[in-house]
């Protein structure tokens, strides 16, 4: 496993080694990380909601009487 100190990132294609980075650069790296994870958790969550309201919508009209003309 590498070492902290071998760990790079990849920033508007540019390289660094997370040991360069000030306290405040990881910390507001790790606030990306986070937001990143919990966009993640949200985009699987909505999908979940949209394959459910598709099966709502699918027995809702299943169980709408016929139109007659």
């Amino acid at each position: 496993m590498a070492e902290k100190s071998d760990q790079k990132i990849q920033i508007n294609n540019v390289e660094y080694n997370l040991s360069d980075l000030s306290e405040n650069a990881q910390g507001q790296l790790r606030g990306v990380q986070i937001a990143e994870n919990e966009m993640k958790r949200l985009n699987t969550q909505l999908a979940l909601a949209q394959t459910a309201r598709n099966a709502y919508m699918q027995a809702l009209q299943d169980d709408l009487p016929e139109k007659t003309e």
